[in-house]
């Protein structure tokens, strides 16, 4: 089935970073603009595939934040944001994560052993951020019920279940050859 998410992935412009071709996308960007009834189709298939045991939604800012509200709205589940800045609160947990284009500390706030988690996220590439944040979790004594990624791109997914033992649910494969998006 091709829906809105895949005829948008197949319409975005594609700029080169040095070796890295890079999409711009409503979901990922916020170029062009996002439109609510693809942010709707998104959220809708993500309740579809993603485990409905968990308490709480997670997502890391920023490329999530968006998905994660609309989720908490249509499930009820509140919803909490690994920051890129530290606060200084009791219990926060510190990470280091590290992508194929960036490199920072992240910071888990609000979180208590035996918490059942649904990390969600616009798009997993090398699996970087979620390893950290799944082994910070896990090491707390929290319950990583399931992670949903919209957009696969890279090895990440593999990645993250060797890493962690998690299997991330996405809902588009996607590639970049030659200044085009592909869905595999």
């Amino acid at each position: 089935m091709q829906g809105l998410l895949e005829k948008s992935l197949l319409e975005a412009p594609v700029i080169r970073r040095g070796e890295y071709e890079y999409f711009i996308h409503p979901l990922t960007d916020a170029i062009p603009a996002l439109r609510p009834e693809l942010l709707l189709e998104v959220c809708d298939r993500i309740v579809e595939v993603a485990n409905s045991g968990a308490e709480k939604i997670f997502t890391m800012e920023a490329m999530g934040i968006h998905i994660a509200a609309v989720l908490s709205q249509k499930t009820g589940l509140p919803m909490n944001i690994v920051r890129k800045r530290e606060y200084g609160l009791p219990g926060e947990i510190i990470l280091d994560q590290s992508t194929g284009y960036s490199k920072g500390k992240m910071y888990i706030n609000a979180v208590e052993s035996g918490e059942k988690i649904l990390i969600v996220d616009a798009v997993i590439s090398t699996g970087g951020t979620l390893i950290a944040v799944i082994n910070a979790l896990k090491k707390k004594g929290v319950e990583v019920t399931d992670v949903a990624c919209v957009i696969e791109r890279g090895d990440g997914v593999g990645k993250v279940f060797k890493e962690t033992g998690v299997r991330v649910k996405t809902l588009v494969k996607i590639d970049v050859v030659d200044g085009k998006v592909l869905i595999l």
